[in-house]
């Protein structure tokens, strides 16, 4: 049965006394599902390749949830998404791969930026509104004070060949995180032979070979998999 289906009354009570919106608390726990958050509780978390089995952390306090996504935020360079992944998943192990996965997933269906959306989704999933506010704080703080330095830097010497060739290297270190954050992503997935695999490459094909508008893709695949993920859930 898809874990849709076993959201509860008394779930929902918990999701609604944290205090936060229904957009950042109660889409965020519908769709990553009840499995996510008895996995938070329980005493023993499954590592990210699921081989073992570890001792879980500890629910973030406001203070932790700010500083790992300030450490995100400074470390980000080229995109803060997979250093946040390195961070919540493999640092600190306040999530398994497929449950960020997931939330990452409602970031994207979500507008707005993905970084910023998850920000606040992951902030109100273990702090509700506070959390989601030190979260957003932590992410968009250092980079906002900068990135006004730089800017002001870049007005006045952004003539000079030197720093052409040294944006040139970070696109490509940039680049180069980008797929090793999505070869992750996407390896769960891979594990069986199911419609997943098939959907993600249909979506590949359809934005990078076919180079058919992004929204249009989502639209149409994404009711195909939400359906294929409500009648036929895979096994884990």
């Amino acid at each position: 049965m898809p874990a849709v289906r076993r959201l509860g009354k008394p779930y929902l009570f918990r999701i609604a006394s944290t205090g936060a919106s229904p957009l950042v608390a109660l889409l965020p726990a519908m769709y990553c599902s009840q499995r996510m958050s008895d996995s938070a509780r329980s005493p023993i978390a499954s590592s990210e390749s699921g081989a073992s089995a570890t001792a879980a952390p500890e629910r973030p306090t406001l203070s932790e949830l700010f500083v790992a996504f300030m450490q995100v935020s400074i470390s980000g360079f080229g995109g803060a998404l997979p250093w946040a992944r390195r961070m919540i998943v493999e640092r600190k192990r306040w999530m398994t791969g497929e449950e960020f996965s997931e939330a990452f997933a409602l970031s994207q269906f979500l507008p707005g930026p993905n970084v910023v959306n998850f920000s606040v989704v992951f902030g109100a999933r273990f702090g509700g509104a506070p959390g989601a506010a030190v979260a957003l704080a932590g992410l968009m703080g250092p980079p906002l004070v900068i990135i006004i330095v730089l800017a002001a830097l870049y007005a006045r010497f952004g003539d000079l060949e030197v720093l052409g060739r040294i944006l040139a290297g970070v696109t490509a270190a940039a680049a180069g995180l980008l797929i090793a954050m999505v070869a992750k992503m996407a390896a769960p997935l891979f594990k069986g032979l199911d419609w997943p695999p098939l959907v993600a490459t249909l979506a590949f094909a359809g934005v990078a070979i076919m180079r058919w508008p992004l929204p249009y893709v989502f639209l149409v695949l994404a009711p195909i998999a939400i359906a294929l993920a409500w009648f036929r859930p895979v096994k884990r």
